[in-house]
C-alpha cells in the first residue's frame, strides 16, 4: 500500500497489523483479538483522517498512484467493449481512449482520459494530458454516437491539456472549443464523470453534459494548485493555500451549482476498493442514462443549453443594477 503524508498514523497501524497476522502464522497462534482491536482503532483513524480533508488532501487522493483510472473502470463496468482509434486527421492520441461499449445489454459511447498506471505506460498516455488530436477523437466519437443515437459517458482525468508547442501548432484551442460548440447540440444525451483530477480546458474538453458528477475525492477547476501558486506567488510553496482558495473540491462545485452531484468513494478513497467503486459507477451510469433517454432530443438539448446558461451570477454595476443569476 502507498501512504500519503496525511495518512502517515494509517501506515504505522497497518504495520503493526501485518506483524502480528505474520507472528500469529509462524507461531501458530490465535492473535485474532489482537487482530480485532487493530482493525477498531484502524477504522477510528480513518474517519478521523478522511472526515474532515482539506482541499489539498483531496487533490493529493486524486493523484493517488493506485487510484483506477478509465480503462479499469471500462474493464469492470462494461460487458463489451471495442476501442476505436485516430481522429481521421493526424493521428491516435494516447491519452484520450473511447470505444463502443455495452452495459448490462445498454450500447452506449465511452470515451474518458487515461493516465497509466506505471512510470513506462505514464509516458506512453503523456500522463493523461491530451493532444488536440486527442480532443478531435472524442469528437469523432461523439459524432457516431449521435449518428446511432448512443449516450456517450465521459470519464474525466486529466491534469490538463498538453501545453506543448506542437500541441499549440496543430490548435490545442481550437480543438477543445470546437468540442464545446458540438456538445453543446449534440443530438444524444451526455453524462460526464470526474474521476480524478479535472483540470482547465484539458477537463472541460470532454465535460459538458446534461449531467455531470464529481467522484467525492476529485477537484475541478480552471488551473491546478501548483500552477496557481507559481503565478501568484512565484513559486509552490502556497499550493495548500491555493486549493483552499480555488474551492475546487466536489463539495464546493456542488454548492455553487457547478456539477449535479457527488458520487461516494469507499472510505480512504476510490483505490481502496476498486471494485466496489466500479459496481457503484455502473449503477450509478444506468441510471443517469435510462432518465435521459426518456427525453425527446430537442427536449435534452434545450435543458441542456439552459443548464449552462444559468451557471454563476453576475453584478451589474449601472445605477439601478441588481445581482443576477
Amino acid at each position: 500500500m502507498v501512504f500519503l503524508e496525511f495518512e502517515k498514523p494509517l501506515e504505522s497501524l497497518y504495520e503493526q497489523l501485518e506483524k502480528i497476522k505474520q507472528v500469529g502464522q509462524e507461531g501458530d497462534l490465535d492473535v485474532d483479538p489482537m487482530i480485532r482491536e487493530l482493525d477498531s482503532k484502524i477504522k477510528k483513524k480513518q474517519k478521523e483522517i478522511y472526515g474532515n480533508l482539506s482541499g489539498w488532501q483531496k487533490v493529493q487522493l486524486s493523484r493517488h498512484p493506485e487510484r483506477p483510472y478509465t480503462l479499469y473502470y471500462i474493464s469492470q463496468i462494461c460487458d463489451k467493449f471495442i476501442e476505436l482509434h485516430g481522429d481521421r486527421c493526424f493521428k491516435d492520441d494516447k491519452a484520450i481512449v473511447g470505444g463502443l461499449a455495452k452495459i448490462n445489454g445498454t450500447r452506449c459511447m465511452i470515451i474518458g482520459h487515461q493516465k497509466g498506471v506505471n512510470t513506462k505506460m505514464r509516458q506512453y498516455r503523456n500522463f493523461g494530458m491530451a493532444n488536440p488530436e486527442g480532443y478531435r477523437k472524442a469528437l469523432r466519437l461523439m459524432k457516431i454516437a449521435e449518428k446511432f443515437d448512443l449516450p456517450v459517458v465521459c470519464f474525466i482525468d486529466t491534469p490538463g491539456a498538453y501545453a506543448g508547442i506542437e500541441a499549440e501548432e496543430r490548435g490545442q484551442a481550437e480543438a477543445i472549443a470546437r468540442n464545446l460548440f458540438e456538445m453543446a447540440t449534440l443530438k444524444t444525451p451526455i453524462i460526464c464523470y470526474v474521476i480524478g483530477e479535472g483540470a482547465s480546458g484539458g477537463a472541460i474538453g470532454i465535460g459538458l453534459g446534461d449531467a455531470v458528477f464529481m467522484f467525492e475525492n476529485t477537484w475541478y477547476t480552471v488551473i491546478s494548485p501548483e500552477s496557481c501558486s507559481s503565478i501568484l506567488w512565484r513559486n509552490w510553496d502556497y499550493k495548500e493555500q491555493a486549493a483552499e482558495a480555488l474551492k475546487l473540491t466536489s463539495d464546493n462545485m456542488y454548492e455553487f451549482g457547478m456539477i449535479d452531484g457527488i458520487i461516494k468513494e469507499p472510505l480512504g478513497g476510490a483505490h481502496t476498493d476498486p471494485e466496489a467503486m466500479a459496481k457503484t459507477l455502473k449503477r450509478h451510469i444506468k441510471q443517469q442514462i435510462s432518465k435521459l433517454k426518456k427525453l425527446e432530443k430537442a427536449e435534452l438539448i434545450d435543458a441542456r443549453i439552459n443548464k449552462y446558461r444559468h451557471m454563476g451570477r453576475f453584478l451589474d454595476t449601472s445605477a439601478n443594477g441588481d445581482e443576477q443569476g
